[in-house]
């Protein structure tokens, strides 16, 4: 039991926590009392500038810009002097977080083509969640060989970082020219602070902040604010200051933003569901997405590319266990139900709510975390056989 609520665990466990309080909400007489927590209206104005929004989407646009952040702080660490610095520690990962977002893609395609508005789902099953994932993982202690906790951590940065790109190109609507080039010019800010070694974290805070602002009001996802504020941080010639600012953010976002986005967001009302929901082409393009397409795709895309001679099976991990982990990066959560509320969210009125979105991808990850756990432990060698 201790090992479940320590390090890596603890964040997984918490999340389950949050998903299961809200669930529980929500089917129950104080539904009305989560409903209404989560549509309060928030206002910020300043002038004739104004932000309003519910308290929904300041979680989702706001505080998941905080996560972002520190998303983009991880990838630039990684690259510049972590397990992504070494291209031939790169290519492996890289070939197979491609593999797991071609595949689940195309699964979700196959089961949802003809409709285009179910189509706006087809990113939700690309993702992996880095907290779940691994939290899963340390559960098998020592018999998880260090080169898997790495292939696994290496291939959800590059995962991110593609949910990312895909999130800025796919997910923007109404974009406004001037938002985006207020949002280039506090960009070139950064980049110049960059340049001077401004070793001062909180300026470069200040700015992020306006940032966020911009590009929230240019239709792109406000939450790319925070990748780009972590990719224009310093790290080289300040490696201690910044690496405490990365490690001052992993409490409160691990411990206290995430669990409230998976608060807020996974609230399912079963009670006007039913069998049809389950056996809905999203739901099963999501939930075969993260379970099959992300574990084909990632096994088949590092397998093919070590026989190729591309890259290279980390050491002292073997086919059993590079199946095992590519079914735990099945658990999509946090970063599909990111995706889903762009997805299916009202837009000027128009609202693309056919089916809850959110069934799919808890299936899907419970499924992964499953299947991915007890393979996993009855493939990896105990301790005392090593």
């Amino acid at each position: 039991m201790k090992q479940l609520f320590k390090g890596e665990s603890a964040t997984g466990v918490l999340l389950i926590i949050a998903t299961v309080l809200a669930m529980a909400m929500a089917n129950s007489p104080l539904d009305r009392y989560y409903n209404h927590l989560i549509d309060i209206p928030v206002v910020v104005s300043f002038d004739t500038f104004v932000i309003a929004k519910p308290l929904l989407l300041w979680i989702n646009d706001g505080l998941m810009a905080i996560f972002f952040f520190m998303v983009g702080l991880e990838i630039k660490r990684e690259v510049l002097i972590g397990n992504l610095k070494e291209s031939s520690k790169v290519v492996t990962p890289a070939l197979a977080a491609m593999g797991g977002m071609i595949l689940p893609a195309l699964i979700y395609t196959a089961l949802n083509g003809g409709d285009e508005a179910a189509m706006r789902g087809w990113a939700i099953p690309m993702a992996t969640d880095i907290a779940f994932a691994l939290g899963i993982l340390s559960l098998l202690g020592e018999r998880v060989p260090k080169t898997l906790k790495v292939f696994l951590l290496a291939l959800a940065i590059i995962d991110d970082l593609g949910a990312i790109v895909v999130i800025a190109l796919f997910y923007g609507h109404g974009v406004s020219v001037v938002s985006l080039a207020v949002a280039a010019f506090f960009t070139m800010i950064l980049a110049i602070l960059n340049m001077k070694n401004v070793k001062n974290p909180a300026v470069y805070i200040v700015i992020g902040v306006f940032l966020w602002v911009a590009v929230l009001k240019s239709g792109v996802h406000a939450t790319i604010a925070g990748v780009i504020l972590g990719l224009f941080i310093p790290l080289k010639e300040n490696q201690e200051r910044f690496l405490q600012l990365e490690h001052s953010l992993h409490f409160p976002v691990n411990y206290i933003i995430l669990p409230i986005f998976a608060f807020v967001n996974t609230g399912i009302a079963f009670s006007g569901m039913s069998f049809e929901d389950i056996g809905d082409t999203i739901t099963l393009g999501i939930a075969f997405g993260l379970f099959i397409g992300k574990t084909v795709g990632i096994f088949l895309f590092s397998y093919i590319s070590a026989k190729l001679g591309i890259g290279k099976i980390p050491q002292g991990v073997d086919t059993k266990a590079l199946f095992g982990v590519s079914i735990l990066a099945g658990i999509g959560f946090t970063m599909s139900l990111f995706i889903g509320s762009l997805a299916f969210e009202c837009n000027g009125g128009i609202c693309f709510d056919i089916v809850d979105e959110r069934l799919g991808i808890l299936l899907g990850s419970l499924l992964s975390g499953i299947v991915g756990f007890y393979y996993l432990k009855s493939v990896l060698p105990n301790k005392e056989t090593h």
